[in-house]
């Protein structure tokens, strides 16, 4: 083991979740170690999800009653009290936008953790598999070498060899040897059912990240949505954007609960699995590889020699010996017997690959490899995945608090815009600074202009000065002006004279003024008609 690789140790959020309380849905203990296999334990992590459903259940349940609250409650139509509620209702909207934006940020970031470290598992899982796939690949070609290719050379030279007895007993020897290889290497672990778990769990955990990134991806961008439609609600008054957002709201409210319950369990278990994974790997892998193989890739340098050193040690004087008697047969029976040169050489070659192979299959069994890929599989789920799980729960939460917020803040602005269209609909609707004239005016086609009082005054005596006058400009006669003075008690009103000859009414906001205007009108027709005939 290097010296700059250092054992894993967990981190301290490890601890903290490790020490979370597990009950079963009976409410009873369960043992906190990380047992999948478990019924028991499967309950107190589905526990975990629904204590977050109780608390959507809860925060439904206070922001029904607030608004119900609010909707059932009168309002002071007092002015600086509805002033004062459009500014909380403002500052609310905004501090609740801020805060889901917020929310925001800290999800992209746990997201991308949490994507970095599980992808770290994967290409860990990855580079085991390579390892343990090519040493089957080497057991099985040095086998195969040995039982098939070297005993079809040894065939053939017996038979060349049939009349020297010694060179006989050296054939005998080598093909010995040859098996006390393949005795060795039949004793080494066979990682094909370690390597398919291995590929599956790695394809598996590929296949729901990439669905788990995707939908937070979603999640973000429908928390974003819906803090713009409430600024454009709030900006706009308009009442269609605010029920959309209330809508909007509550899925995005409930869809936080969810992810939150969702991250809480998938924290905790893994925080079961980082506080002992020797554990659990040790009994995953019992019945399949032997505990000694285990505990020496998984404590690498500290468990003493490789449990494969004494078959790699016989491996290798096997094959040396092999080379020897060999190099003999080429050097005194060829010449003797010239045929056996080709099949001599051919098992010198095998005994040449087959060494190669030996070096490769001694390096690939170091612990040094595998530990490596071992240590930062676990850094990457138990630092960064979990990492980036706290932060996607602390995202749920500060979305649920922003989505409460804007729901609370909802009912306050529709009863706002409520009174405000109630105030327009008070003025007169002919009123050209109505801002809700011009609302109506985009839909109702536009009307004849209206003759000024002074003109429908000037002749209430007479049927025909029905029709109104034609357009004049602001210069009207100065007797028109006077008569108008006249009419308003004698004296020159000079703020009127703008409207002189332009057939608009004089500037009244409400019908109830309107006939109080009229019927003072009426009066001072009466009492100056004769001085001022028509």
């Amino acid at each position: 083991m290097p010296a700059a690789r250092v054992e894993y140790v967990a981190p301290w959020w490890v601890a903290w979740l490790h020490s979370v309380p597990h009950l079963d849905l009976r409410l009873q203990p369960v043992d906190s170690t990380f047992n999948p296999r478990d019924e028991s334990y499967r309950e107190s992590l589905l526990f975990l999800g629904l204590v977050a459903a109780i608390c959507l259940g809860l925060n439904l349940i206070v922001l029904t009653a607030y608004v119900v609250c609010v909707c059932c409650c009168r309002q002071d139509e007092a002015v600086q009290t509805k002033r004062r509620d459009s500014c909380c209702v403002t500052w609310t909207a905004v501090v609740a936008g801020l805060v889901c934006c917020a929310a925001v940020g800290v999800g992209f970031y746990g997201n991308s953790e949490t994507n970095d470290g599980v992808y770290q598992l994967i290409y860990s899982l990855d580079n085991a598999n390579h390892t343990f796939s090519g040493i089957d690949e080497l057991v099985s070609r040095t086998t195969q070498k040995m039982k098939v290719d070297l005993e079809q050379h040894l065939a053939r030279l017996s038979e060349i060899f049939a009349a020297r007895g010694d060179y006989i007993q050296t054939l005998k020897f080598v093909q010995q040897m040859a098996g006390n290889i393949i005795v060795q290497l039949s004793g080494l672990p066979v990682w094909r059912e370690v390597t398919a778990e291995l590929t599956e769990l790695a394809d598996q955990t590929a296949y729901v990240e990439y669905y788990r990134w995707l939908s937070y991806l979603l999640l973000f961008i429908l928390d974003l949505v819906i803090c713009l439609v409430a600024c454009l609600a709030l900006a706009r008054r308009s009442r269609c954007l605010l029920a959309s957002m209330l809508c909007c709201g509550a899925l995005g409210l409930f869809l936080s609960w969810t992810s939150l319950a969702a991250d809480s369990a998938a924290a905790v278990g893994t925080g079961d699995f980082c506080s002992a994974p020797d554990t659990f790997i040790l009994n995953v892998t019992e019945g399949q590889i032997r505990t000694d193989v285990t505990r020496y890739y998984l404590h690498c340098g500290q468990s003493g020699s490789s449990p494969f050193q004494q078959a790699l040690t016989i491996f290798q004087r096997s094959l040396t010996t092999m080379q020897l008697q060999v190099a003999g047969l080429l050097q005194f029976a060829v010449p003797l017997f010239p045929t056996a040169e080709k099949d001599l050489l051919g098992i010198q070659l095998l005994l040449n690959s087959s060494e190669s192979g030996l070096h490769q299959l001694t390096a690939m069994l170091d612990c040094r490899g595998l530990h490596k890929d071992y240590l930062d599989a676990l850094a990457g789920v138990c630092y960064d995945g979990i990492e980036g799980l706290l932060y996607l729960g602390l995202f749920s939460l500060l979305a649920a608090l922003a989505f409460s917020t804007m729901i609370c803040a909802g009912p306050r602005a529709w009863k706002h815009f409520t009174t405000r269209d109630r105030d327009y609909d008070d003025i007169d609707s002919d009123d050209p600074f109505n801002p809700q004239a011009r609302r109506i005016a985009a839909h109702n086609p536009p009307r004849g202009q209206l003759r000024s009082f002074c003109s429908y005054s000037s002749g209430l005596g007479s049927q025909t000065s029905l029709q109104p006058p034609a357009q004049t400009i602001s210069n009207a006669p100065v007797s028109e002006y006077m008569n108008q003075a006249m009419l308003f008690g004698g004296n020159p009103r000079y703020e009127n004279v703008p409207l002189i000859g332009r057939g608009s009414p004089p500037p009244t906001y409400s019908p109830s003024m309107r006939a109080t205007y009229l019927s003072v009108a009426d009066e001072h027709l009466r009492h100056y008609g004769n001085e001022f005939p028509a």
